[in-house]
């Protein structure tokens, strides 16, 4: 045991002596006072004596949530961790509310659902809260399909569309990544360089490559800039802030908390994302029930009477 907690032991102990001494002495004035009131003397010792007990507890709470100086760690041993900490699933379906801010602060809060098949498709349904759906959306890894049912529109296409959008590019995999708080499994990871920051551990790359089993034929290999913090216990990702090589003023931020266990899993129940570019976004999910496992129906169907979106 470190000398500073041999000396907190004993200063703590000492504090627990004194007070039960002075309870005692309290309630023997109290017992004269009031030696007709026997049940007054009882409530008064328990309560100086649960004082006692809370004061200990406190102390011991206080103690235990000072972190030690974290051991350094190689990027390997860190990235073994994150691997073995992720999320994994075949099937997975969220019921969540999300609330979307846009650069003018306007905010827009939806209640929706999630269902994921890993690796393969992401299925999204949007409603105003405690109302009917108003937009629908089916994306897999080389296309995406959105219904909007306020104006009676629809589109299918592929991720320019998001890129268009957002003003960066977005691939399946950041976007089931960022979901679910993995870390990008089409990009390489030899160059991640580990620190520590803020008592947390850090992975930082200047140019991660995508894969090259990824690639498509005409892809332009993306070069990503990116940042992972770590918690030292769990190895989840709490942040993650990413950007394209070259594109300073585009960025995305992402923030994890709020976990709790999903069949045996940590899983983060809170994701804040800030996205950074010519429009600037933010947007937070709060996840309300969980489940992995089940197989997930995907049901899009783009009514006749739909017009095309431009």
């Amino acid at each position: 045991m470190a000398e500073s907690d041999k000396e907190n032991r004993l200063r703590n102990l000492s504090i627990r002596k004194t007070l039960h001494r002075q309870a005692i002495c309290i309630a023997n004035v109290v017992s004269i006072s009031f030696a007709d009131f026997r049940i007054g003397r009882f409530i008064f010792i328990t309560g100086i004596l649960l004082l006692t007990t809370l004061f200990s507890q406190s102390c011991t709470t206080k103690r235990s949530v000072i972190r030690q100086p974290l051991r350094e760690e190689g990027e390997t041993y860190l990235l073994e961790r994150l691997n073995e900490s992720e999320v994994k699933f075949d099937w997975l379906n969220a019921r969540c509310n999300i609330v979307v801010v846009d650069a003018k602060k306007s905010k827009t809060e939806f209640s929706g659902q999630i269902r994921i098949q890993y690796d393969s498709a992401i299925w999204i349904s949007l409603s105003p809260a405690l109302g009917i759906e108003v937009a629908r959306l089916m994306i897999t890894t080389d296309s995406i399909k959105f219904i909007n049912r306020l104006n009676k529109s629809y589109f299918v296409g592929d991720y320019d569309f998001i890129s268009e959008i957002f003003q960066t590019t977005i691939d399946f995999d950041i976007l089931q990544s960022l979901i679910v708080g993995n870390d990008l499994h089409s990009y390489e990871n030899s160059s991640f360089r580990a620190s520590i920051d803020a008592l947390e551990y850090k992975l930082q790359s200047t140019h991660r490559l995508k894969k090259r089993k990824f690639l498509k034929k005409d892809d332009t290999p993306n070069i990503l800039v990116q940042s992972i913090w770590l918690n030292p216990d769990s190895y989840k990702i709490t942040r993650v802030n990413m950007k394209e090589f070259g594109e300073e003023n585009k960025r995305l931020q992402t923030e994890y908390s709020s976990f709790k266990p999903i069949e045996s899993q940590l899983f983060p129940t809170v994701l804040k994302i800030d996205l950074q570019s010519e429009k600037r976004l933010a947007i937070q999910i709060d996840f309300a029930k969980i489940e992995v496992g089940a197989i997930q129906a995907f049901p899009f169907k783009i009514p006749g009477n739909y017009v095309k979106m431009k």
